[in-house]
């Protein structure tokens, strides 16, 4: 077992608000929340900020949100008191793919939608983890067959 598996010996990993607890307690303020808006994203902001109110919440924008993405957000950060950090892709990169493949190349193939991903989605989550020792979002087992085995606490 890792020594960062062992810092979670004895945590109820069934209780939201103990794992979320344990994580501040171990990892703030190197720990993140990343957030699409999702439910499941709102409630884990919601029990973390009432554990630790100054907690950094970051949102990934590729340029496809709908207006009632933001307007979700702005309400959350309203609400609790926080700031947002908004992490955008590379205006270049964006530019010349869509210049190349068409606004729409992520619909044709496999590779095309990768491509658009690591561009508009990975890019922007590496640069917002930077210098983080840890990180937190609302997934869920049930949302693909991807997601079916996740653990509560992963090493990424």
């Amino acid at each position: 077992m890792s020594e960062t598996m062992k810092a979670w010996t004895g945590i109820n990993l069934a209780n939201p608000e103990a794992v979320i607890g344990h994580a501040l307690s171990l990892y703030h303020p190197a720990l993140t929340i990343a957030s699409s808006w999702s439910v499941e994203d709102i409630a884990l902001i919601d029990m973390a900020a009432q554990i630790q109110p100054d907690i950094r919440v970051f949102s990934l924008d590729t340029g496809r949100l709908n207006p009632e993405t933001y307007e979700c957000a702005e309400r959350v950060r309203e609400k609790y008191g926080i700031e947002i950090e908004w992490m955008f892709p590379d205006r270049e990169a964006v530019e010349s793919l869509e210049r190349a493949k068409g606004l729409f190349s992520f619909r044709e193939t496999v590779e095309n939608r990768k491509e658009c991903c690591s561009i508009r989605k990975v890019e922007p989550l590496r640069r917002a983890l930077k210098n983080q020792k840890a990180w937190m979002t609302g997934l869920r087992r049930s949302q693909s067959v991807t997601r079916v085995k996740l653990d509560v606490v992963e090493i990424d």
